[in-house]
């Protein structure tokens, strides 16, 4: 039986009667009531469209019917916990691994992004022997306790941050706003550098370091894209001190950025973490999440005594629903249409930035992109109100964007993967306008920021002179997906 339709104003009063005032809803001085949603679109309760830039958890499109048939039909036959055989978990496994390199081998499935990372940590703590965890400022990985320890992008927000001497914060490889920019010869060298410093100066405290965990690509820290070479350079500083790499690919995992499946394969195929998490796009809205990782890891997980098991981790309708989406990403080349939707609107954007003296920095791979706004092209002053704006007049015209980072001030996109060309068309060109009647209200015009542009020319030059041209989102010379199986691994 279909649950009773109210009114908008009385599902706000039921939400403010009954659920935590600290679960927070998109634009909050007018929400909006979402009742159902096809691909790349959601729908009001007046049947409104709005097109959906924000979701990355519906990653092969909201409401794909070979998903939900998958998940429907398995939950008619049987749904129970992993400790009875059953093909699903195996055979998901089997096709989750041919993804990865083959030295990734072992899952453990979990219910969500937050659980994977919780147990990343324990197999951490257990392999390594140590406790000492380094992760980057503005990184979040979750809402469990262990992990708002190593997540500032939530830990700065309390009053009174209360800082674990077992945590160590290394800067946010942002070659934009950092400590290292654009013009720097090696940013990858001297954001890895910070690292091992860390290290050194833990060691000299008698603390020893289990893990490094950093998302592939930062997401809530404002779509960061680390220089490349920076993840083997700390992989390496982190394993000669005894610890582990871990990276995150709950955002940004599953083909999203276009050219490769999983995130961390951007910084060449000589990297290799030993843990990897996912999450958000793994069931396509259906919470799943998981942990893959080395035999040795297990190994030595199993060999602390204590059985590891999960009531629903890896039960048969979510594990049908994991092989749809891999099947749905295959047969629909959705890792092929973020590669070629994602350049495209990445190209459009860099036009805009062209015209618009707010836009400050356009990076991005696939369709994982962000358009940083700042009110002084020279001193990079964060546009936060602007951004706000930007969001809020865009969802009154039916274009659903977030924005986000340490000041609140980049337009992120990551949309479903069926996110389509005409998309993109729509959503800059409204972008445009509202940029153009924020800088006609400023007084702001691109003329008066000549010597800026013939800066970020430069800027350009000295990247592509220094090997960094990925740096600059230039899919140019790389139009092709890799393919990630048995036969060709990445």
């Amino acid at each position: 039986m279909a649950s009773e339709a109210f009114s908008k104003q009385k599902t706000i009063d039921l939400r403010k009667k009954h659920i935590g005032p600290s679960c927070k809803v998109f634009f909050s001085h007018d929400p909006l009531k979402i009742v159902r949603a096809k691909g790349q679109y959601m729908y009001n309760e007046k049947g409104e469209q709005y097109l959906d830039c924000i979701n990355n958890v519906a990653h092969v499109g909201h409401s794909h019917l070979e998903v939900v048939s998958a998940g429907a039909k398995q939950m008619e036959l049987l749904n129970t916990n992993s400790r009875f055989l059953h093909d699903n978990l195996v055979q998901y496994a089997e096709r989750l691994q041919a993804t990865l390199p083959e030295k990734l081998s072992v899952c453990y499935f979990v219910n969500s992004g937050s659980e994977a990372n919780d147990l990343a940590l324990r197999l951490a703590w257990q392999y390594t022997g140590h406790k000492d965890i380094i992760t980057l400022d503005n990184a979040y990985h979750g809402h469990v306790s262990s992990l708002i320890n190593i997540s500032p992008y939530k830990f700065h927000q309390l009053a009174q941050p209360e800082h674990s001497q077992h945590v160590h914060v290394a800067p946010s490889p942002d070659i934009y706003r950092g400590k290292y920019r654009e013009d720097h010869p090696d940013p990858a060298t001297a954001y890895a550098d910070d690292v091992k410093d860390i290290i050194e100066k833990a060691h000299a405290k008698g603390h020893k370091i289990a893990a490094f965990i950093a998302e592939s690509l930062q997401s809530c820290g404002g779509q960061v894209i680390p220089p490349v070479g920076y993840l083997q350079k700390v992989a390496q500083h982190v394993r000669k001190a005894g610890g582990i790499f871990i990276a995150d690919e709950v955002q940004v995992g599953f083909g999203r950025v276009g050219t490769h499946f999983w995130a961390f394969q951007l910084q060449g195929e000589d990297f290799i973490p030993d843990i990897v998490t996912m999450g958000k796009p793994i069931g396509n809205g259906h919470p799943m999440s998981c942990v893959v990782t080395t035999r040795e890891v297990a190994e030595s997980f199993m060999s602390s005594g204590m059985e590891y098991f999960n009531t629903f981790g890896g039960n048969p309708v979510s594990c049908a629903i994991g092989l749809a989406v891999l099947d749905v990403i295959e047969k629909e080349d959705l890792q092929g249409n973020a590669l070629r939707v994602g350049g495209y609107l990445i190209e459009l954007l860099k036009k805009l930035k062209e015209r618009h003296p707010l836009i400050g920095d356009i990076r991005g791979r696939g369709l994982f992109v962000g358009v940083e706004l700042v009110k002084d092209l020279i001193k990079r002053t964060p546009a936060t109100a602007e951004a706000q704006d930007v969001i809020y007049r865009l969802k009154d015209q039916r274009i659903l964007l977030s924005a986000d980072g340490p000041h609140r001030n980049v337009l992120k996109f990551k949309p479903p993967m069926c996110f389509s060309t005409e998309d993109a068309d729509l959503v800059v060109e409204k972008i445009d306008q509202i940029l153009t009647d924020l800088e006609n209200a400023l007084g702001l015009c691109m003329s008066a920021n000549k010597d800026t542009n013939n800066a970020y020319s430069k800027r350009k030059e000295v990247l592509e002179e220094n090997g960094h041209g990925f740096l600059l989102n230039d899919t140019s010379d790389n139009q092709r997906t890799t393919k990630t199986n048995k036969r060709r691994r990445t």
